[in-house]
């Protein structure tokens, strides 16, 4: 019990003194608000044909097949309340403490929370756009008729519309990814949150932490590929940040 409160408060320790922290964010800590992750042992790739959910031939060929899974997943998000690790790197970031968010998830709960530095480097539903024009609409305008299950069009020539999510089969966005390795690279110290590091090459943002000279801190209830490179390992992102809270609460 000791050893472990000495880690909460080295782990504490090393989130105020960071010079730059940045967290790294996967889908684990959605579930704690309530959305299924992607390869869990209740995640949303073990039900039927979900892998064609986010398959670029398959959307270009039958939008339908998105829109008809999506509709609860992705257009059911603004039920969706921020979590505990949410709101505390929120926090972090209004006391000047984190810097950055990197994100493989695709929930906008970070910015819901309230951070402001928010890098979605899979993308975001934040933007839809017509796969043939230039039209484009908000989260907000397409999800009014997604929420249905039916294909959102585009008003000007009647195509589909697709959110701005990276698809399987699609580059990651360039822009998001640029700024991800510059931070990481910057980063002193790294909270890798709620991931297995399985899917590339977001996956290898950490590793531009670690050969520049910074640490980083994983906590997942899972193992790792960089478990033997962490400064600090926890499995229980909820007690974690209940315990940062507190702390930070307390300064």
């Amino acid at each position: 019990m000791d050893k472990e409160k000495n880690n909460y408060d080295k782990l504490f320790s090393e989130i105020i003194n960071a010079k730059h922290l940045v967290a790294f964010t996967g889908a684990g800590i959605s579930t704690l608000a309530g959305i299924k992750d992607f390869r869990g042992k209740d995640g949303l790739y073990k039900q039927p044909n979900t892998e064609k959910m986010f398959d670029i031939d398959v959307f270009y060929r039958d939008p339908s097949v998105y829109y008809g899974m999506a509709k609860e997943f992705i257009y059911g998000l603004e039920d969706k309340r921020p979590a505990i690790v949410h709101t505390v790197l929120a926090d972090l970031e209004k006391r000047g403490i984190l810097k950055a968010v990197i994100t493989q998830n695709i929930d906008l709960l970070h910015q819901k929370a309230g951070s402001k530095n928010v890098i979605e480097v899979h993308g975001s539903p934040s933007v839809h756009y017509c796969i043939n024009c230039t039209y484009t609409e908000t989260f907000e305008e397409a999800a009014k008729t997604a929420k249905t299950g039916a294909v959102p069009r585009c008003p000007k020539c009647g195509s589909p519309i697709k959110p701005a999510i990276t698809f399987f089969g699609e580059a990651l966005p360039q822009k998001a990814m640029i700024q991800a390795e510059i931070e990481a690279s910057k980063a002193d110290f790294m909270l890798v949150l709620g991931t297995t590091l399985l899917v590339y090459p977001a996956a290898a943002l950490p590793a531009y932490t670690l050969r520049n000279g910074g640490k980083i801190a994983i906590v997942n209830n899972q193992p790792t590929q960089l478990d033997s490179y962490a400064e600090i390992l926890f499995e229980d992102l909820e007690e974690t940040f209940e315990k940062i809270d507190k702390k930070l609460k307390n300064l």
